[in-house]
């Protein structure tokens, strides 16, 4: 197989930057840096194809070597035949090398391999060619009889024979995967309760006497099936119209005008009963759930990916609140930078209800370091913090606003080990409070501490297989973190560790290097960290931020290597340094575009790619790619579910994205679903073409119901009847 020819015609790319990213991966350069820093040799092709390049040319370089490992096998038993040759060389997926080599492969005790030790594989070979008449195919079988060897007669005889068969039957390449294409074409997953005294029996019952076609079933239906079946609640099955099934494998083994057709029927009908349709079962129901991860799987990437780019409240001294009822509500302070400054603990829930006392602890907290900005979790005693805060807020002097963060994972980060290093004077509620608060103001650098299945953004995400999806997961946290770009100087090891060429042993170099000879002030001095080399050096350097460094450019995207062509850049059209921070560069591109770009990159030693890269960090140095992006919704004032009524418009926050929908939180602790029929007046076929985690949406209620606490929405336009009537 030519591979890259292959990964040309599949990812629809040039030749030659096929060859190029191959060099590049088996060169060891990270992602980020392949897709940021070497465009002119890759197409501009982004992370994400880049990602599914590698996964991609892993799984053909894996494909070739079975077949080799295949061809071995079977030429070490002598076997290898030129039919067998073509064949391997069509294979286009590992099932199809596994289906070639079944016949060839060592198996345990098996009926067949028990008649084939008893002698029986001549007699199977008569039948299978179907040219004997019946009566003397039985007179041959009686020579076949002996007591010592287990075939008391002719009848045992016949029936180890079919025995044969029926493995030969199920061993046929060919046919296999005719049924497997059939039983994805024309079969059924079926569905029923098998138990109906389990506690998780109710959660199931719409798949009591469930059917629908394995073509047509999505993936969230398939994941749950699987979850219902895990928990013991139903019995799932593929089903597939059995004359048919049985009629293809007849036609394979059947000869027309044949003889021994009742014989051939019964070992044919045998194979397919109890050997291939089990297993093409098997195969069916493992190839749906590996389409459904793969939904699912990429639905959390989309999801985590857009949660951990919302823009981060800049500049805002935040006061975090981590609710509760008992225990009381922990308070944390963080000044602009995430410090702490300071914390406590109020009770303003049941059962205390100490409300007033409360609300005089925040408010001197509030004067006395200049609160701007409230978090709030959204667990337990949410809405009864919220309730206060908004309560309190009327009562403020100064302007102040609050916002409800989703709290998944903030337990979990509390917890850790890495918190513990973090904050060891804190116990674990007062960690929560300040990781609550943090995550408004920098979700990403927050978020990235925990584990992204804590996070909360995915559907049966713990029931995915866990390799793949940890290596989907670490590759979106991967590329947020070098999109956004990290200050050298602040980063925590977390975020540092997932910096292109880095790991987590350098991070924590790069740290207690920072905490022994003070902040950076150049991003050569990278070079002097214990473990951190020139490769390590040129995957990392342009994705580590120094504001306020000795060069201007070490606070911006531009590499070090391009700081030569950047200087150069400025001198050809008469600029200095200074004015980059001093934003005088504004009319650098239509000089640029006067002069010529491809003759100004060209001077300047650089590909036209790499001169927009440059001169779209010159003109912004220290740009935060998220300031593009709306703004986190904060309030001032709460509603309450029973306030919702048909119809009523609201603004929310897109919280969850799934393969059936959207959750919207509109402020009233219990968000709204927005099913993938309500989420636009145009027809799509996933709800993540018309929104995103972190969309500011404008949502119309359908129906509340108070008793589930379940609120269903919708973004589609009002009925002009309804508008005129409004």
């Amino acid at each position: 197989m030519d591979i890259p020819a292959r990964l040309a015609s599949e990812l629809n790319l040039r030749a030659e930057h096929v060859a190029n990213i191959i060099s590049l991966i088996d060169d060891g350069n990270t992602i980020p840096f392949i897709a940021r820093y070497r465009k002119e040799l890759t197409g501009h092709c982004d992370d994400q194809v880049l990602r599914e390049f590698e996964e991609r040319l892993t799984y053909l370089r894996n494909l070739e070597k079975r077949k080799e490992e295949v061809r071995a096998s079977i030429e070490g038993q002598g076997k290898w035949t030129e039919e067998l040759e073509t064949a391997l060389n069509a294979a286009e997926t590992l099932t199809e090398v596994e289906d070639i080599y079944r016949p060839y492969k060592q198996k345990k005790k098996t009926r067949a391999s028990v008649a084939v030790e008893r002698g029986l594989q001549p007699l199977a070979d008569l039948l299978l060619a179907q040219e004997m008449d019946k009566e003397a195919f039985w007179a041959e079988a009686e020579k076949y009889a002996d007591e010592e060897k287990g075939v008391p007669d002719a009848a045992a005889a016949v029936a180890g024979a079919r025995d044969i068969v029926a493995e030969a039957v199920s061993d046929h390449a060919e046919l296999r995967k005719k049924l497997r294409a059939l039983a994805a074409k024309n079969g059924y997953l079926t569905a029923r309760i098998a138990k109906k005294d389990l506690e998780m029996t109710r959660v199931f019952e719409m798949y009591d006497d469930f059917e629908e076609p394995v073509s047509e079933i999505p993936s969230h239906r398939i994941l749950a099936l699987n979850r219902g079946e895990k928990e013991g609640v139903l019995s799932v099955k593929v089903n597939l119209n059995h004359m048919l099934g049985l009629a293809v494998c007849q036609s394979f083994f059947l000869k027309s005008g044949g003889t021994l057709q009742e014989e051939m029927k019964a070992a044919v009908e045998d194979g397919y009963d109890r050997l291939i349709f089990p297993s093409i079962e098997r195969e069916t129901r493992s190839m749906l759930t590996e389409k459904a991860d793969e939904q699912a799987i990429k639905m959390f990437e989309v999801n985590l990916r857009q949660l951990l780019l919302q823009p981060p409240v800049k500049d805002k001294v935040t006061l975090g609140l981590d609710p509760a009822y008992r225990t009381g509500c922990k308070i944390a302070v963080v000044d602009a930078t995430g410090k702490v400054l300071a914390t406590t603990v109020i009770y303003p829930t049941p059962p205390q209800n100490k409300t007033e006392e409360a609300k005089a602890v925040l408010k001197k907290l509030i004067d006395k370091y200049a609160v701007d900005v409230i978090s709030i979790g959204n667990g337990t005693a949410s809405k009864e913090s919220e309730i206060f805060v908004a309560d309190l807020i009327r009562e403020l002097d100064r302007k102040v606003s609050y916002m409800v963060v989703n709290e998944a994972g903030a337990s979990v980060y509390s917890a850790s080990k890495l918190a513990a290093e973090e904050f060891p004077e804190f116990d674990v509620s007062l960690r929560s409070a300040v990781s609550i608060a943090r995550r408004l103001q920098d979700p990403l650098a927050e978020l990235i501490k925990i584990d992204p299945k804590s996070i909360g953004v995915g559907q049966y995400q713990h029931d995915m297989p866990k390799q793949q999806l940890d290596t989907a997961l670490s590759g979106v946290l991967e590329d947020c973190v070098n999109s956004v770009g990290v200050d050298l100087n602040t980063a925590s090891t977390s975020l540092l560790s997932y910096v292109a060429g880095l790991n987590a042993g350098v991070a924590k170099n790069i740290v207690e290097f920072r905490e022994e000879n003070g902040k950076f002030t150049d991003r050569k001095q990278l070079l002097k960290v214990s473990k951190l080399g020139p490769k390590a050096f040129e995957q990392c350097a342009g994705f580590l931020r120094i504001p306020g460094g000795e060069h201007i450019l070490d606070n911006t995207a531009v590499h070090p290597e391009s700081y030569e062509a950047a200087m150069k850049l400025l001198n050809t059209f008469g600029y200095r340094e200074q004015d980059i921070a001093d934003r005088k560069l504004g009319e650098l591109p239509q000089k640029i575009s006067a002069a010529g770009k491809a003759k100004v990159a060209e001077s300047c030693g650089v590909g036209e790619p790499t001169l927009d890269d440059i001169v779209a960090e010159l003109l912004k140095p220290g740009r935060d790619i998220r300031d593009t992006l709306p703004p986190p919704m904060l309030r001032t004032d709460v509603m309450d579910l029973s306030d919702l009524v048909p119809g009523m418009e609201l603004t929310g926050t897109v919280r969850n994205v799934t393969d059936f929908g959207a959750f919207v939180d509109i402020g009233v602790h219990q968000d709204g679903l927005v099913h993938i029929s309500e989420l636009s007046d145009r027809f799509i076929k996933k709800p993540s073409e018309a929104v995103k985690v972190g969309d500011i949406v404008k949502v119309r209620v359908l129906g509340v119901d108070l008793k589930r606490k379940r609120i269903s929405l919708t973004m589609k336009k009002a009925p002009k009847a309804a508008q005129k009537a409004k």
